[in-house]
């Protein structure tokens, strides 16, 4: 069992027929937590109806709600979300929120102190108020996780520059990295060149890049590790590279060979992609299965 925190937007994400909980740390947390690690979100909500609802989910799912600060002049966050025919989402994120507005005490710097790892997004960083917590937590993390998610128009390549310098291992999707590198002066055919200019770039020693359908890569301990994937029927990709992100580092934290920690985290990801939402419940049975299936 690893001690984590989680750090950023926790929100309502809304479909064309129901709501369901979500924002990138959360679904992170949560999956981490069906692995029995002991995690920690810090995060701000809204002293509202919305608010209190999703308090409400975070005790059905034992997420403790002791870092979750709540805020009256703001409104818990909602994020419209929309499908196209291939399951890949489209996000409208409302602007100002509660989760803007997270407030830095000692609290917060004793749990990051005393945690293994701290993971935190780009999003959270479109705030001064919580740009600047951010910032000051990262001065106390052991292992500090970048989750890139670049949601237009909520991000800057300075601010996103910023938090690559700060952190240990950076997660990118290949569109991602392409857009940032390209932002830096760099442009390769080659995506092991350009993870390895962004890594010279931001001193990062750990950086993964998911590739939808094909995979993903990871750069540890200065070698390359490859899955190409597995093969599901997409319901919709929302939640996805949360729940690679989070099986990735649940698997290095406990010492086990990266290229199981990568195997492992693409098929969780495609596991999440073939239901829909981005927090459904897989058993080891399913994880076990996919991964013994013939990859193309």
């Amino acid at each position: 069992m690893s001690k984590i925190v989680c750090f950023g937007e926790v929100l309502w994400d809304v479909f064309p027929t129901h709501k369901k909980i979500g924002g990138a740390p959360l679904n992170v947390a949560l999956r981490l937590q069906s692995f029995q690690n002991e995690v920690a979100l810090i995060s701000c909500l809204g002293d509202d109806k919305l608010g209190n609802e999703l308090l409400l989910e975070l005790q059905k799912h034992r997420i403790s709600s002791l870092y979750i600060q709540k805020i009256k002049a703001y409104k818990t966050s909602t994020v419209a979300i929309s499908l196209d025919k291939n399951g890949s989402a489209s996000y409208f994120i409302n602007h100002p929120c509660a989760w803007d507005n997270i407030q830095v005490n000692d609290k917060l710097n004793t749990l990051v102190k005393s945690s293994e790892a701290f993971i935190f997004g780009s999003l959270i960083a479109r705030s001064n108020t919580s740009r600047n917590t951010l910032l000051k937590l990262l001065t106390f993390s052991k292992l500090s996780v970048f989750d890139v998610n670049l949601r237009p128009p909520h991000y800057d390549i300075n601010s996103i520059q910023v938090l690559m310098n700060a952190a240990n291992f950076i997660k990118f999707n290949d569109d991602e990295l392409k857009e940032i590198s390209m932002s830096l002066g760099y442009q390769s055919a080659s995506i092991e060149q350009t993870i390895l200019f962004i890594a010279k770039k931001t001193n990062t020693t750990s950086i993964a890049v998911t590739l939808g359908s094909k995979g993903a890569i990871l750069f540890y301990e200065e070698r390359f590790f490859y899955c190409k994937g597995y093969q599901v029927e997409v319901a919709d990709t929302v939640g996805s590279g949360d729940s690679f992100l989070a099986t990735l580092i649940d698997v290095l934290l406990k010492g086990k060979d990266a290229q199981l920690a990568i195997d492992k985290a693409c098929a969780v990801g495609a596991l999440v992609a073939k239901n829909k939402g981005a927090n459904p419940l897989i058993s080891d049975t399913e994880i076990n299965a996919i991964m013994n299936q013939d990859v193309p």
